[in-house]
């Protein structure tokens, strides 16, 4: 029964590929006919080197802002719409986070900085507290978390940073290269 499954398989392929491919691109052919590979998505892996965590900084105050007008909301649309949009930057906030500590952050950088890993884990689940709840305090501290690891980030490649007034209805902070 095997043997006629792979006969009919590598028959099947053959009408399909030329007989210069060499056996592995069918091979591989044939796995992804019967397991179809997922898309994959990635700041990029060249490593480019453009990162920067301003981003996650916008996304968190984003939540704040929609957190605070949610309280006020009573419309349902408003209320579907606020919602959405929170959710969406918590885990842009968590996505922006993750790729600057995982493509960028380097062994030597955790020596210097020994509670980096704590650090994301806690942005990690203040934004996905901040996402499940409308929780202006969990929303504020994911702000802070996020502003410490911008401070480290900077510090990392030795710009001295400032934090400054945003200019955004949540009147807090963003961390910025001087």
């Amino acid at each position: 029964e095997n043997n006629r499954t792979w006969l009919f398989t590598f028959t099947f392929l053959s009408d399909k590929f030329s007989l210069e491919e060499s056996m592995i691109k069918i091979l591989l052919r044939t796995i992804d006919h019967f397991s179809q590979p997922q898309p994959i998505h990635a700041h990029c892996d060249i490593p480019c080197g453009i990162y920067d965590p301003h981003g996650a900084q916008v996304a968190s105050h984003t939540v704040l802002r929609m957190t605070n007008l949610l309280k006020e909301k009573k419309d349902i649309h408003d209320v579907a719409r606020l919602t959405k949009v929170k959710e969406e930057h918590s885990e842009l906030v968590k996505h922006e986070v993750r790729i600057i500590w995982g493509d960028y952050f380097k062994a030597e950088h955790l020596e210097k900085h020994t509670d980096l890993h704590s650090l994301v884990f806690e942005i990690m689940k203040l934004s996905s507290k901040a996402r499940q709840e409308v929780n202006e305090e969990a929303a504020k501290q994911l702000i802070g978390k996020v502003q410490e690891f911008s401070e480290i980030f900077w510090e990392t490649k030795g710009v001295k940073t400032a934090r400054v007034k945003s200019n955004y209805p949540t009147e807090g902070e963003i961390v910025v290269p001087e």
